[in-house]
């Protein structure tokens, strides 16, 4: 990079005394200090440190004693100068040791040290790898490299140091800093982290007004993050600064940015990273098969695949194995692969349909006879036994370069004999289970095709014209295929002969899952009879693994979860489910986790159906899931919130979960499980599974509160209280209410979640079942509190309270407390909500919680903001913010930055208010629309206070027709705030 201050590797000295130059540590980049391995050393007065620094920035070439007197005091130097550099020097020299500090020819230099001994040598080491990374095109290395470098710098470079040497090098270091920042914001960009980035560049813009590469920057981030109006203000604020202060107009390159985001251009909206395109070697077939005319897509396997074929060139032989379910395109593939490779093997290509998968595989000893057959071997001349075939084989090969495609094996026994045996020659096998015995290959597993491949094969079938008109039916398609090629193939075959269907139709017949695997068949092919190949070759074990694993719904399966379903040893379900790996019926997603494609799984339940016996095992396998799951997430629910009496309100369970040894463990567990636990819950639609599924989302309610699986937690809740409606089942609906009451208030919707805890108090109340009373008393009283209805809010909440108290549950009232805390700091009560809201904080930091005690310091923080405390608010607030990202809770860490914002605007630090704001916006906050529009508030006052007039408006103007649809009183405040702008 332009700018980099170099800093050349050091030279050891033959000897020296003091301490070992090999621990030696010292950092420029901050306050200069020194360390011997971790030990401090002492690093003396200003200008003994000044004097170390010019040393160390002098690239180990000696300075001389004037130039270090300049270094140090200028032109004015003392008049001791010359004696207090040398006594500098005398007292470093016994610090750092002779061999490190050295003199010669009247000056002196800093020789020896060990690699990456300097923090600017280890910074610059990082900023040259990081250009490597990024001009090799891979960014993400680059991003890393680059926030090391940057992460070396310890405030302000040279900290503290005088003279003016110090201060030319403070400059010189600050900017190229920025200069790293701005390339490593540059490729935030570039990989889509603009609404990340916003919040930085908001600060960084306000701590450098005048330098227009971040404004462009800033301009970029927040139009690709929907935020045009204030990337227009960008420049308007820009432009108007430059004027005022330096006289000038904004560079080519920030005007060029303002007109393009004016016309909207298109290459604007996503990252321009370049792609390399596959080079495609046109070929001609010989005994291969016939490549598909439509083929499409696999363009990274193709060139995987090539270049492993062009090796064998004067090499060992190449072999490359293929796996993946039937219809993934292994064959197709193939082909397409050996075409293009068959100029490099001008000595033939051949060719054999091995029939791995069916009842009776080809033998070795057949094979070999046709292909020497083909080689041009005499029938006379072709022994009868295998391994004297194999042996003519290899022989016959012997000083050819001869192509062979193995298609369809059985497994690596089959294969060994057919394989050429010297270089120059390779061999491309394709099969159903991965071939990890066969010596030498390169494996590759082949999965489904990307949505655009798929769509695009969908639309070569069947016509640009017909599927132009309905994209999206054709995605509903392609997606009901699972991605499959072979599903995709047979579904647009389909409606390539049927010209009175339209996309639509074929998309309504294939949303049904159980007709769809009997829809997807047209003449001799069908994704079903291609699946029933690979199960009929399953032993019993196998297939009653595969049939119960299909039941369940979700996105994959854990080991811990699958064992419950096959009611197994850890141990003997993992050797049961990688045996279904290796015949590709089952994929391994990660390690001890495991997923089905679509298609496969519609099969594994039909066979459920059609074969498992007796079909009460069905049930009671997806009963051993549910308890799992319950069991494992209630333990996780009370680590969480030791004393929450919730727990023992839930259903008993059969089924033993796990045990965690913490809190880290057991959220990781939660997190990781959020798919399949909320998938798998919406599944349970009736009797003694539907109450524990309800109860199921009441232990996982973190979830729906960290707003990373609120949707899927929103459509489980809803699919669950329809269900015990439809059951009548007064109970466990009041309990689905509730806690889809709690997801809406999360989320913002008041009206929707006001209705839902209304019903749920009451059914809870008719079911004699007291604990929704009281969650759902909370949420009524939270939104009464947000719509200003301040004594309903205080009769909720106090009923929430003492029905937490009433069944002994501690943290519940902990919370109720905090509750009423922010309704007395809205309603003016400052000291009391500061008391109330001390309250809550002690009583959960007796019982020991975390979670719970963040959302305590946060009502805590707030209510010493309003108080006007804002340096014990802003300890309260940092805590809770800590916590809640500890935690997982993104929306709550949103919220606390917002309360953030908040403080530092009252306490007069605009910038620091505007990144919190924006920290805010880009994570995402509890109570939706009504909360963002009250961030935007903020952030225009930050803006604003900054001299950013056009920006604040823009973001005005957003929060109000926010607070405005959300009915907000706010609105008013904000109207306010736009009127001597409007008139400006």
């Amino acid at each position: 990079m332009d700018g980099v201050p170099r800093v050349p590797q050091q030279r050891r000295p033959d000897s020296g005394a003091g301490a070992d130059p090999a621990l030696l540590r010292f950092s420029v980049l901050g306050p200069v200090r020194a360390w011997s391995g971790d030990e401090p050393l002492p690093t003396g007065s200003p200008q003994q440190r000044a004097l170390l620094a010019a040393l160390l920035l002098r690239e180990g070439r000696t300075a001389t004693a004037a130039e270090l007197i300049d270094a140090l005091w200028g032109e004015e130097p003392p008049q001791q100068a010359l004696a207090a550099v040398r006594t500098y020097a005398s007292r470093l020299r016994k610090a750092l040791g002779a061999g490190v500090l050295v003199s010669e020819s009247g000056g002196y230099a800093v020789r020896g040290l060990g690699e990456g001994a300097l923090d600017l040598a280890r910074a610059q080491e990082l900023a040259a790898e990081a250009d490597k990374a990024r001009a090799g095109g891979d960014l993400g290395r680059a991003r890393e490299l680059l926030g090391g470098a940057l992460a070396l710098w310890d405030g302000e470079a040279l900290a503290g140091v005088p003279g003016p040497y110090a201060e030319a090098q403070r400059v010189r270091l600050e900017e190229w800093r920025l200069q790293l920042l701005e390339s490593r914001l540059d490729m935030d960009l570039e990989q889509g982290c603009h609404a990340e980035a916003v919040s930085e560049l908001t600060a960084l813009t306000a701590a450098h007004p005048l330098r227009e590469r971040l404004r462009e920057l800033l301009m970029l981030a927040l139009y690709r993050s929907g935020r045009q109006a204030e990337a227009l203000a960008v420049y308007a604020d820009t432009r108007r600064l430059l004027a005022d202060e330096l006289g000038v107009d904004p560079r080519p390159g920030l005007q060029d940015l303002q007109e393009r985001i004016l016309r909207a251009d298109p290459a604007l909206a996503e990252p321009s990273a370049p792609t390399k395109e596959p080079s495609v070697t046109r070929v001609r077939p010989a005994q291969l098969p016939a490549t598909v005319p439509d083929f499409t897509g696999r363009s990274s396997f193709v060139r995987e695949l090539s270049e492993i074929l062009s090796s064998a060139e004067g090499k060992v032989m190449a072999v490359s194995a293929l796996a993946g379910i039937g219809g993934v395109g292994k064959t197709t593939l193939a082909v397409h692969v050996a075409h293009q490779a068959r100029s490099a093997f001008p000595d033939g290509q051949l060719y054999v349909d091995l029939q791995g998968a069916g009842p009776r595989a080809a033998e070795p000893e057949t094979v070999l006879g046709s292909f020497l057959r083909a080689l041009g071997t005499a029938d006379s001349a072709i022994p009868d036994t295998l391994e004297e075939r194999a042996a003519l084989y290899r022989s016959v090969l012997d000083g050819r370069r001869v192509l062979v495609l193995l298609d369809n094996a059985k497994d690596a026994a089959q294969v060994r004999p057919l394989l050429p045996g010297t270089e120059g020659c390779a061999a491309l096998v394709t099969s159903r289970v991965r071939m990890v015995d066969l010596a030498g290959a390169h494996l590759v597993d082949l999965d489904v095709m990307s949505p655009d491949e798929a769509l695009a094969l969908f639309t070569k079938i069947v016509g640009e014209e017909r599927v132009a008109s309905e994209r999206e039916a054709a995605l509903d398609v392609v997606a009901a295929c699972g991605f499959l090629p072979l599903a995709i193939r047979i579904a647009a075959s389909r409606l390539a002969g049927r010209r009175t269907w339209t996309v639509s139709v074929l998309a309504a017949k294939l949303a049904d899952e159980r007709r769809r695997l009997d829809e997807l068949q047209a003449g001799d092919l069908a994704v079903k009879a291609t699946f029933e190949l690979g199960y009929g070759a399953l032993d019993p074990a196998q297939a009653r693994a595969f049939r119960l694993l299909g039941l369940a719904d979700g996105p994959d399966i854990s080991l811990a979860a699958a064992a419950a379903v096959l009611d197994l040893d850890p141990e003997s379900t993992e050797d049961l489910l990688e045996s279904l790996v290796d015949t590709s019926l089952l994929e391994s997603a990660a390690p001890g986790r495991y997923r089905f494609h679509d298609l496969v799984r519609l099969y594994a339940r039909a066979c459920a159906e059609r074969d498992e016996w007796p079909p009460e095992e069905r049930g009671a396998a997806l009963s051993r899931l549910l308890d799992f799951y319950l069991a494992t997430a209630a333990g996780v629910y009370a680590i969480e919130r030791p004393g929450d009496r919730t727990v023992e309100h839930l259903e008993p369970t059969a089924y033993k979960g796990l045990a965690f040894s913490g809190r880290t463990e057991a959220l990781d567990w939660l997190f990781a499980e959020a798919q399949c636990l909320l998938a798998f819950a919406r599944q349970q639609q009736a009797g003694s599974p539907l109450r524990r599924a309800v109860d199921l989302l009441w232990a996982a309610k973190d979830l729906a509160e960290s707003g990373a699986n609120a949707k899927q937690y929103e459509s489980a809740a809803r699919a669950l209280r329809d269900a015990a409606q439809a059951n009548d089942d007064r109970r466990t609906e009041g309990r689905a209410r509730t806690a889809l009451s709690n997801v809406y208030l999360a989320s913002g919707r008041y009206r929707d979640a006001d209705e839902e805890a209304r019903r749920a108090m009451e059914l809870a109340t008719e079911a004699a079942d007291p604990t929704p009373v009281s969650w759902a008393s909370t949420d009524r009283g939270i939104i009464a509190l947000n719509q200003g209805r301040y004594e309903e809010a205080e009769f909720f909440l106090t009923t929430a309270r003492d029905g937490y108290r009433a069944d002994g549950n501690r943290p519940g009232e902990a919370s109720a407390l905090c509750n009423l805390a922010q309704l007395h700091q809205r309603m003016g009560r400052t000291d009391s909500a500061v008391s109330l809201a001390q309250q809550g904080v002690e009583m959960f930091q007796q019982l020991g919680l975390t979670l719970r005690l963040a959302n305590g310091r946060y009502s805590l923080g707030v209510a010493l903001t309003r108080a006007g405390r804002l340096t014990e608010g802003l300890v309260q607030l940092t805590d809770a913010l800590t916590m809640f990202a500890s935690n997982r809770q993104r929306l709550w860490e949103g919220t606390t930055h917002f309360r953030l914002a908040q403080l530092h605007l009252a306490a007069h630090r605009p910038a620091q208010a505007a990144q919190h704001a924006e920290q805010s916006l880009a994570i995402g906050v509890i109570g939706g629309d009504l909360i963002r529009g009250s961030v935007l508030s903020t952030l225009g006052k930050g803006l604003k206070a900054l001299g950013q007039w056009d920006r604040a408006r823009a973001c005005w103007q957003e929060a109000l027709q926010l607070l405005e649809q959300s009915g907000a009183p706010e609105a008013e405040e904000v109207r306010h705030l736009l009127t001597p702008l409007d008139a400006a």
